[in-house]
Formats: structure tokens, sequence, C-alpha cells
């Protein structure tokens, strides 16, 4: 059996390890479904609302992709703009820090104040939440840029847009993607708070009914469906990763002995 298979095993057997010793253990000590469901409990209520649950599925991974898109969209030109610019970064860093701090559970009221319940404050939340990473993850990749090969440039008669376009943003992509996975899962967690509390559709509220009913394996239910819905777009965007940035990834081979 070869390395990658060998690890891909062992991954999958923890994995199923760990639900295993979840249901042994709810059995063995009795615990109700009302403190913690047995996995199997809660499989089994994913597959009898499974129907119920696919427009509040489809609901929250709509918000969540158009937040993320946009505060992907958002992050790169500002943190382009810090990277570059000592004057943009200067000004706007201590702001960005600053809004970052704010819970955004207190910024949810606002957006519905603004623009009342349903998707925009889902959207907006998402994308309040999973810009900040890309914003320094951009500016981190173009400050790494060396000033020798930035002067090199210059000689040769490339302009600052130039540099950016050809050198410093290709340079950025090992740091973008490793914001993207990151963001996407801050991005769920904005747009599912946001349903919690103003919407009447989606996984977020789906999970507050259940919880004021006492229905607690709908409850881990819409954990269960959240956390397989991160961890594909993690692939997914591991995946992309592995194509676009080859060059800045480790080879596998030497890590095998």
């Amino acid at each position: 059996m070869s390395y990658e298979l060998r690890r891909r095993f062992w991954a999958a057997a923890l994995i199923v390890a760990f639900f295993g010793l979840w249901e042994i253990l709810c059995l063995a000590l009795q615990v109700s479904d009302l403190v913690l469901p047995r996995p199997s409990q809660v499989f089994e209520t994913l597959v009898d609302r499974f129907p119920v649950l696919v427009p509040h599925i489809m609901q929250t991974l709509w918000t969540t992709m158009v937040g993320f898109v946009l505060g992907v969209a958002v992050g790169v030109v500002i943190g382009a703009a810090i990277g570059v610019s000592r004057t943009a970064y200067d000004t706007a860093y201590p702001l960005l820090i600053g809004f970052s701090s704010i819970p955004k559970v207190a910024v949810v009221p606002i957006f519905v104040l603004w623009f009342g319940s349903g998707s925009v404050p889902a959207i907006l939340t998402a994308l309040a939440m999973c810009f900040f990473p890309i914003v320094v993850n951009i500016a981190t990749g173009l400050a790494t840029t060396e000033p020798e090969l930035e002067d090199v440039l210059k000689s040769l008669g490339a302009s600052k847009l130039d540099i950016l376009w050809n050198v410093g943003l290709p340079r950025t992509m090992p740091f973008f993607f490793a914001s993207l996975k990151i963001a996407v899962t801050f991005a769920f967690v904005g747009s599912v708070l946001s349903e919690t509390v103003a919407s009447n559709r989606g996984i977020g509220n789906v999970m507050m009914s259940a919880s004021s009913n006492f229905d607690v394996p709908l409850v881990f239910a819409g954990l269960f469906i959240l956390a397989l819905l991160g961890v594909a777009l993690y692939v997914a965007f591991s995946l992309i990763e592995i194509r676009v940035t080859g060059w800045a990834t480790r080879r596998q081979d030497f890590t095998a002995a």
C-alpha cells in the first residue's frame, strides 16, 4: 500500500473510530438524546427529514457563497491596496482590525434594521466575517516580494502595475488559497449566525427552531450538515489550490519516510 493510501486509510479509520466511540459511550452511559444524541440518531434524523431540509440547505449555501464571493472581491481589492501602498496600510489597517474585533452578532441587528430580515443580512454577515483573512493574506503576500526583484523589473521598464499584475499577485497565490479555506468556514458561521436572528429559512433557523422544541437530534443534524458543506468546500478549494499553486506545494514523497 502506498503512503498516500495508508494516510487516507488511517484518516478514515480514525473518523469512523471517533463516531463509533461516541455511539458506544452514549449507549453505555445511557445518555439522554436531550443531552447528546447518538450518531445513529442524528443520521436517522437526517434521512427522515432530508426532503424538508433541502430548501434550507440550499438557502444557507446560497447566502454563504454570495457573501463569500463578495468578501473575496472586497478582500482582494483592499489587500492589494494595503500591500502596495504604505499610506493605505497606515490608514486602512487600524480600521480593519477594529472592525474585525467587533463581535458580528452585534452587527446583525444593524443589518436587519437597514435591510430587513431575510437573505441580505445573511449575505452581509458572511461577507463581514470572511473578508478580513483575505485582506491580511493578500497584503502579506505582496509584502514578501523582494525589493531587489522590484528594482530589476523597474530597471527593465516595468511599471508598478506591471509588477503587481505579473509578479506580486501570482506570488500571493499560496497565501490567497490558504485564506480562502479559512474564509469559507467563516462565511458559513456568518450566514448561520444571521439566520438564527433574522430569517425564517436556512439551517440556522432550523437549528434555532429545533432547539426551542428540544429536538436535539435535529440540532446536531444541522451541525453535521454545516460540517459536511464546510469540508466539501474546503476540499474543493484544496484541489484548485493544487492545480494553481502546485509549484509552492511540498512534494508528498519526501515526507513518506
